[in-house]
């Protein structure tokens, strides 16, 4: 069956950087969309950010310019690497696919931010 799993969460100061990773099986990868969601206490869940198989990359826009996602096909991995983190990043970041017209989520990595 379709496995993400996370990690790399964790505290870090505002202005700080941290790097997630999502372990990923079960699927096709290299042929795969793949991608990284958040949600904050109280709020939706959102997309943060998306690469697809031939590599483009789309994000939202509170973190474009800071945020980097990247995928490794020869290890069925992907990343975020996020920079200048804010508060208002403070999230579970949810590692995403989608496989046979299904998506599929991680079971979430905590990123706290705070001085």
């Amino acid at each position: 069956q379709v496995q993400l799993v996370e990690s790399g969460g964790g505290l870090v100061q505002p202005g700080g950087s941290l790097r997630l990773s999502c372990a990923a099986s079960g699927i096709i990868f290299s042929g795969a969309i793949m991608g990284w969601y958040r949600q904050a206490p109280g709020k939706q869940r959102e997309l943060v950010a998306i690469i697809t198989s031939g590599g483009t990359t789309r994000y939202e826009d509170s973190v474009k310019g800071r945020f980097t996602i990247s995928r490794d096909n020869a290890k069925n991995m992907v990343y975020l690497q996020m920079n200048d983190v804010k508060p208002e990043d403070a999230a579970v970041y949810y590692c995403y696919t989608n496989s046979v017209f299904r998506d599929y989520w991680g079971q979430g990595t905590q990123v706290t931010v705070s001085s």
